[in-house]
């Protein structure tokens, strides 16, 4: 059973922004994710928790993305991303005790995200959001490099694919994380 204390426990939710959202997504849709992370959050909230609601923002242009060759870039729109593409949306949109901006997959990466967890006297960190195996992977990664206790919201993730949420969920994040449905979340923090 998952055992939490929510005084030193934080939500970071990954990306649920209007330009990521509006993707196809699945397991899960995106309205099944928002709902799914608002409903955590509101948990986290009330138990006494932190919420960290993460963006990723690369200018319209793209100019503050990352720079490394790849066989599958970022593409840019015609006219360049819409200026609200990096808004957070729905029901998870006020929660945030924290907002963090990134420019990579993970929300440790070039952002103030470690030690302001550190200042608040965090070590366990929740992960969820889109996609799985991008920004919550690459973030539970990093979480995990920097000795944080980890728990990923299965049912509060989803990607652009079945295979590669699951992928995900089941080969690479147990080996750095605790995956669990936001059901056993809540009532760990209901039960500290």
């Amino acid at each position: 059973m998952l055992e939490l204390k929510a005084k030193t426990t934080a939500l970071i939710l990954i990306d649920l922004q209007k330009g990521i959202l509006a993707r196809p997504l699945s397991p899960y849709s995106a309205d099944q994710v928002v709902s799914t992370a608002a409903r955590l959050g509101r948990a986290v909230v009330d138990a006494g928790g932190l919420v960290v609601l993460v963006n990723v923002e690369f200018g319209a242009d793209l100019s503050a993305a990352p720079r490394g060759l790849t066989d599958q870039p970022l593409a840019v729109p015609p006219g360049g991303l819409p200026p609200d593409w990096s808004e957070i949306v729905g029901e998870v949109a006020h929660l945030s005790h924290l907002p963090i901006t990134k420019r990579t997959w993970s929300a440790f990466h070039g952002t103030e995200l470690d030690l302001q967890l550190r200042r608040r006297g965090i070590d366990t960190i929740i992960v969820g959001g889109v996609a799985t195996n991008f920004g919550g992977e690459q973030t539970a990664r990093d979480g995990w490099h920097l000795n944080y206790n980890v728990v990923v919201a299965e049912d509060a993730s989803t990607s652009m694919g079945d295979g590669l949420h699951a992928f995900a969920i089941e080969k690479v994040l147990p080996r750095v994380s605790r995956v669990r449905k936001s059901d056993e979340i809540i009532a760990a923090l209901k039960g500290s």
